[in-house]
């Protein structure tokens, strides 16, 4: 892969944080604020080089210069991030209390949502200095914050499926039976970083009965002619993620495995086929899931359909029953049914999908075919 994408400009972060402000502010919070996480890089483009105990601190107000606090040995970094110009930066010394440096940002008796991977060590020090404050995480009280993409993101999100599914294509060559799975995992995993992936989040291989644990781990069961694979992978390429998943076979499968396997992709294709603005999110999992119970399978098939993707691998919104918000162009999703027989084999297809003005389009494009390989 050797396109490169358009990077993000100091305007699309300020439109990010304006747009998060008013979010905010429609909550009834006073703002936001987000330490380094996948947040705070999506709002400004600062990923600091380590986290460590020292706070850095991104304040997001309705009607306000967004204002960014951290340490003043790592200013030089936060003033060379991508969306710096965006928000005022100040800094804090060693030797200083930083929750006080904080108290200047932040109303006394403010409600704030706060990034859900704040360390408890800073939380605890903010309701200390301001102990009127109080604070909902951002996965609660905008659950939807990065839900829906710009059409540059949905390029990045291309890209990784594109990367992805290259990698797809050369583990088909790769030899299966009488290698170990952490052996095809390891290869999966190079060739995703040959393919452009700075970060490999997970490479699932769930050999014969291992395939009917969703989350497996890869580990040191000895692939054999007869198995039905599992094959789920995924990762970050240029800031944004990836994640399929194929179910291969060493050699010709069974009846029973062929008809599994043809029940997941015709649920796979059912639930696709939902996509359309407005149709709630449960409703992709209830296509899917109506498929798999008819054909008297339904227990089998133990975990949602699906999960938002952005710069997480998992992120708002989820298809599964209960969660009625309404899909948006621009929303991004896996959609992954699976049937999963104990002790025997598991069945998985996944495509990550996005929502567009006329339904839905697939950012993954390999076969949903049963691969046969050696």
């Amino acid at each position: 892969m050797t396109d490169f994408p358009a990077p993000f400009t100091e305007q699309d972060y300020a439109a990010r944080m304006t747009r998060a402000a008013r979010d905010a502010a429609q909550t009834g919070l006073a703002g936001l604020l987000v330490t380094p996480g996948p947040d705070l890089v999506w709002l400004c483009g600062y990923r600091p080089t380590a986290v460590t105990e020292r706070l850095t601190l991104l304040v997001v107000t309705p009607g306000s210069e967004p204002r960014l606090l951290v340490p003043a040995l790592e200013r030089p970094d936060a003033e060379a991030a991508p969306g710096a110009g965006a928000v005022r930066i100040s800094d804090w010394r060693d030797g200083q209390d930083p929750y006080a440096a904080a108290t200047g940002l932040l109303l006394p008796n403010g409600r704030y949502g706060v990034s859900d991977v704040t360390w408890a060590l800073h939380l605890l020090g903010l309701q200390e200095a301001l102990p009127l404050t109080t604070y909902r995480p951002l996965s609660v009280v905008l659950p939807m914050l990065r839900a829906v993409k710009d059409e540059h993101e949905v390029a990045r999100l291309a890209a990784a499926g594109a990367a992805a599914d290259a990698a797809y294509e050369e583990i088909l060559s790769v030899r299966f039976s009488g290698r170990r799975e952490r052996d095809v995992a390891a290869d999966l995993a190079d060739l995703l970083r040959r393919h452009g992936h700075s970060q490999v989040d997970f490479t699932v291989v769930g050999s014969g009965p291992n395939g009917a644990n969703p989350h497996h781990e890869a580990g040191d069961r000895v692939i054999e002619h007869g198995d039905t694979v599992v094959l789920d992978f995924g990762g970050l390429r240029d800031g944004y993620g990836s994640d399929t998943t194929r179910t291969v076979h060493v050699g010709d499968p069974t009846e029973e495995e062929r008809r599994v396997h043809d029940l997941v992709r015709t649920a796979q294709q059912a639930a696709f086929e939902a996509v359309a603005p407005g149709v709630a999110c449960q409703e992709i999992d209830r296509r899917a899931r109506r498929v798999i119970e008819d054909a008297g399978y339904g227990e089998y098939f133990v975990h949602r359909t699906g999960h938002g993707i952005g710069v997480t691998t998992h992120e708002p919104p989820y298809m599964i029953e209960g969660e009625e918000t309404p899909l948006v162009p621009g929303m991004c999703f896996s959609i992954e049914p699976g049937v999963y027989l104990p002790n025997r084999f598991g069945v998985r297809i996944e495509d990550i999908v996005t929502c567009t003005a006329d339904g839905g389009r697939r950012l993954n494009g390999t076969d949903h075919a049963m691969a046969i390989v050696d």
